[in-house]
Formats: structure tokens, C-alpha cells, sequence
């Protein structure tokens, strides 16, 4: 006799009020998980599945409703239950690690105090019990030195520190169902897998059911027992894990595999020709000074040299803390190397003057991780994508709006997105409007810093052919700053690999992922889900 399901979902839909009327966001989804079983909801943006996961524990938007079905959880139903009844399932009784720990962790609070008051608030400890509670769930999530951790604050942590303080805020209290939404999308490939291995170990250990929202299907393939696969709202398919991905019935599906990419994939770039640079970047390196410690710095980058040559694509791939996002920093002149020099076709940065230093900005634009953050909420997509033109003083009204028409036809996106706010688009159409905004001023190099990472394989495939359309329509040159091996491959000419501030190995793609030289970059390779450890070069 097999035991009841631990959730149980049965004909759900959710619709939202909107300005434009009332949008179906998902329609007539079943299925159960079982007790101890881990199940993996995919699909794009739009698709449904972090609609599904927030109508398990009652977390819709205040325009959202449960319009009809069934959410039973450990046998008592939760689509009609109570706030207050909600209030006390929440946290005791189904756990929840979300996306991103910045947003979801108080700035001006200690972690240990975060993770002490989920105790509180269910009865599950209090004062220095409480305390020491949260600093024994910092141990067990792998965070070293947990005693000191717990004093600090979330900006003192790394980006995967943080997203272990949210798995231990999670399961504090031993729920039976775990809703992980994302939980590792931001993260390099080393410290996901880490990460993983912990989340997997202790529900495990703690015969915890996990609720696994995802867009990486290679993920999804290794750490689930069942995979469901939602778009537009519809559960489309479901089924073993395995069997689902190696020989899917639904096209979606089907297209959700071919776009998901790997090690395999094809790349989207030819063979780098001879170039003559671009940018230059000999012995640079960036420190910083650690407070409270005297004569004792930081160093984010320590003697990287490496050349970007026109109209090519260079990327830099580490894990976190490795030092590229500095790097990209102090490419776009944010930041200057404590050491070394970086020219720009010829001219140093550092010998530049205010002028020259605006009209190099003009000439290099970034495009960040957060499309969301780096738009103003309160401007048009239009004014944003005008915006740069008028800082610079270019063009008139009339001829800054048809650039803007012009540069929304080269990225793909209707003309008419011209009049919405940001909070109206999804996460592709927002990357693209930063592309959109980075080409206003023709600039010539394009400094892109985990500009895909976030985003699901379809729209991340869209923007990746994008991108390399425009470097052959346009002749742009890239700097690709990314954790994400497998897409490098797909769109670079040459890699730099850095861990703890330096460049440790470097040639073609081909060099890097096939022979790779360094055990770092192995270790790299291997923690790709779905993949085998790659053998050192001969």
C-alpha cells in the first residue's frame, strides 16, 4: 500500500486582474509529489511554473487568485484555507528558498537574527536558543565559521553564502515539502553544484519532499525524480526525468531540449581571424583595502593581460569572486586598476581627460545580469532606450524617437513596447531593451556581464543569435563575462579562465573545452550538470 501523496494538486488555475482584463496564468494543472521525492517544474518565462509554485504556498501577487482546484498538502486543503491557517504552514510545514538573497534577505539585519526568527515565529526556539540554532543551520548548510557568519550581514556574504542562508531559513523548521524556485540560476557552476549536494543531503536526511522550479533542463534531467513541463499556462508534459528529456513526446519540449545549451552545442561564431586590438590589458590588477585589518588588502585582480581584438569576442569565465565582473568593471572605466594599464584603441585610460572620458563611454556601453535594475521602473521603454542620445546630445525629438523605432526593429521587439514601463515586459523583452539601450550610441565595444544568466534556454538562445547577428551586422566587439560554460563555447573566439584574481589558462574554445590544461578548469567542466568530468590535456 503506497502512502498519500505529501501535495497534491489537482485541476489548478490562476488568473490575474490586469489594466487589459483578467489573464489565465495557468489552467486546469495536476500532480502529486510524493513523500521524499524531488519534482522539477521547467519551462520560459511566461510559462506558468513559478505561478504554480506560489499558488502551492499561497504567495500570489494581490492581482492573483486561486479561479478553481485543489492544493492538498500532508491531507488539508490550501486553496481555501485562511490566512492565519497559511501564515502557520508557511515555513513549519512547506519551506521556501527563492531566486534571488539580495531581495530576500533584510540588509540592515544579521543573517543569524533572519534565520533565528523563522524559529521564533513558529515556536521552534527563541532568545539563545534560537541563536545557536541558527548558527548549528549555518554549519549544516556548509557555511565555514558559522559563528562569525552569523554576526555579519548579507552584503558581507558571497552570492553563494547567501543563497545557503536562504536553503537554512528554508528548512529551520524540517518542513515536509521545500518550494526551491530557482535556487541556483544566478550561481556559478562550482558552488551550484555544491550547493545542490547539501540541498539534496539534507532533505534527504530530513525525508523532505522538494518542489524544484527551474529553466535548466540539464539540471532539472540530474536532480529530479519527475520532471513537469509547463508554456503558456498548460502543463504540456510530465514524467520520469529520464525518460522525459532523452525522448520527449511534446514539441515543446522537444524545443526546450534543442535550445538548452551544452558542451556539445554548435557554436554560433566562426574562427577568429587576425584582428588588431581594440582593448589592451597589461599586468592590471585591482585591491582593496579590508577594514579593520590593517595593512592587509584585498586582491580582486592580480596581473591579468590579455588583448580584445575588433570585432571578435573575449570571454572570462571563473567562479565567484574570481575576479571578471572587476575586470568588466574596470574595462567600462568604473573602476581603476590599482596596477598596470588598459589602453583603448591606443589611448590609456588612465591619460584620458573628462572629455575624452565621455566620449569613450559613447564608444563602450555595458549590458548587466538585472535588466530590471539597470532600467528606471519609471520611465518608458522608449526614453530609456532615448536616454543615451540625450545625454550626448544627439539628434533632435523627431529623429531621437525613429532611432529608437530603428534600434527596437534591430532587437526583435514591437514598436509599440515604445509606451510600457519595464514591470510590463518579461525578462528577455527587458534584455533586450538594454541591448537596445547599450546600441543607441554605435558604441564599438559592448562589455556584456552575465547577461544571459537569468534568463530561460528559449529567450536565452533568442538573445545569444541576437547578439551574434549584430557582431557580424554591426562589426562589434565583445567582452563576455560569464559563469556559463557551455554558452562561452557556443559565442567566443577566445577564453580566459580566472580563479582568485588571475588568469590561469587561455587559448581558442576549442583549446579550453576540449584539452583543457589547468585541473581548475576541469573541475569547472565537470560541475556542468549532465556532464563527465573532462580529461586532462595530453
Amino acid at each position: 500500500m503506497t502512502s498519500r501523496p505529501v501535495l497534491s494538486v489537482r485541476d489548478l488555475s490562476v488568473d490575474f486582474t490586469t489594466s487589459r482584463g483578467v489573464f489565465s496564468a495557468i489552467r486546469d494543472v495536476e500532480f502529486d509529489i510524493a513523500v521524499g521525492e524531488t519534482v522539477a517544474v521547467v519551462g520560459e518565462s511566461g510559462s506558468g511554473k513559478s505561478t504554480t509554485a506560489a499558488s502551492v504556498n499561497r504567495l500570489l501577487a494581490a492581482n492573483g487568485r486561486i479561479s478553481s482546484g485543489s492544493i492538498m498538502f500532508d491531507g488539508r486543503e490550501l486553496a481555501t484555507a485562511s490566512e492565519k491557517e497559511m501564515t502557520a504552514i508557511r515555513g513549519a510545514g512547506i519551506g521556501l528558498v527563492p531566486q534571488d538573497p539580495m531581495s530576500n534577505l533584510n540588509p540592515i539585519q544579521r543573517v543569524g537574527d533572519q534565520i533565528a526568527e523563522v524559529l521564533q515565529i513558529h515556536r521552534q526556539g527563541f532568545g539563545r536558543s534560537a541563536w545557536r540554532r541558527a548558527v548549528e543551520l549555518l554549519d549544516i548548510v556548509g557555511i565555514p565559521d558559522p559563528g562569525r557568519r552569523a554576526s555579519q550581514y548579507p552584503h558581507q556574504l558571497s552570492g553563494g553564502m547567501r543563497q545557503r542562508v536562504l536553503i537554512a531559513m528554508g528548512l529551520a523548521c524540517r518542513p515536509k515539502l521545500l518550494i526551491a524556485d530557482e535556487p541556483t540560476s544566478a550561481l556559478d557552476v562550482t558552488v551550484q553544484r555544491t550547493i545542490l549536494d547539501r540541498l539534496v543531503d539534507l532533505t534527504t536526511e530530513l525525508g523532505t519532499s522538494v518542489l524544484l522550479i527551474t529553466h535548466d533542463l540539464e539540471l532539472a534531467a540530474e536532480r529530479a525524480d519527475k520532471v513537469l513541463v509547463m508554456y503558456r499556462g498548460d502543463l504540456v508534459e510530465s514524467g520520469p526525468a529520464e525518460s522525459l528529456l532523452r525522448a520527449p513526446r511534446a514539441e515543446y519540449t522537444q524545443r526546450l531540449i534543442a535550445a538548452s545549451p551544452s558542451l556539445t552545442s554548435a557554436p554560433l561564431v566562426g574562427r577568429a581571424e587576425p584582428a588588431d586590438p581594440l582593448m589592451q590589458l597589461e599586468a592590471v590588477s585591482r585591491t582593496y583595502p579590508v577594514r579593520g585589518r590593517r595593512n592587509s588588502d584585498f586582491v580582486a585582480v592580480a596581473g591579468s593581460s590579455f588583448v580584445i581584438p575588433r570585432g571578435q569576442t573575449v570571454s572570462i569565465v571563473g567562479e565567484s569572486g574570481s575576479g571578471k565582473s572587476t575586470t568588466a568593471r574596470m574595462a567600462l572605466a568604473l573602476e581603476k586598476p590599482t596596477a598596470g594599464e588598459i589602453e583603448f584603441d591606443g589611448r590609456s585610460l588612465a591619460k584620458m581627460s573628462k572629455r575624452e572620458l565621455f566620449a569613450f563611454r559613447r564608444r563602450v556601453q555595458p549590458v548587466f545580469q538585472n535588466p530590471f535594475g539597470s532600467l528606471d521602473g519609471r520611465m518608458t521603454i522608449g526614453d530609456s532606450i532615448a536616454e543615451p542620445l540625450q545625454i550626448h546630445g544627439i539628434g533632435t525629438p523627431i529623429t531621437r524617437q525613429e532611432r529608437v523605432e530603428a534600434l527596437l526593429d534591430q532587437v526583435a521587439l514591437p514598436r509599440d513596447l515604445m509606451t510600457r514601463l519595464p514591470a510590463e515586459l518579461s525578462g528577455g523583452q527587458r534584455q533586450r531593451v538594454a541591448i537596445a539601450r547599450a546600441l543607441a550610441l554605435e558604441p564599438e565595444l559592448i562589455v556584456l556581464d552575465e547577461a544571459v544568466s537569468a534568463l530561460d534556454v528559449i529567450v536565452q538562445a533568442q538573445i545569444l543569435e541576437l547578439l551574434v547577428r549584430l557582431q557580424q551586422d554591426l562589426g562589434l566587439t565583445y567582452l563576455f563575462i560569464s559563469h556559463d560554460l557551455a554558452v562561452v563555447r557556443m559565442v567566443s573566439h577566445h577564453v580566459h579562465v580566472m580563479q582568485h584574481g588571475r588568469i590561469v589558462e587561455s587559448g581558442t574554445p576549442e583549446q579550453i573545452f576540449d584539452s583543457p590544461r589547468e585541473e581548475y578548469t576541469r573541475q569547472l567542466l565537470g560541475a556542468i550538470p549532465g556532464t563527465v568530468r573532462p580529461a586532462a590535456a595530453a
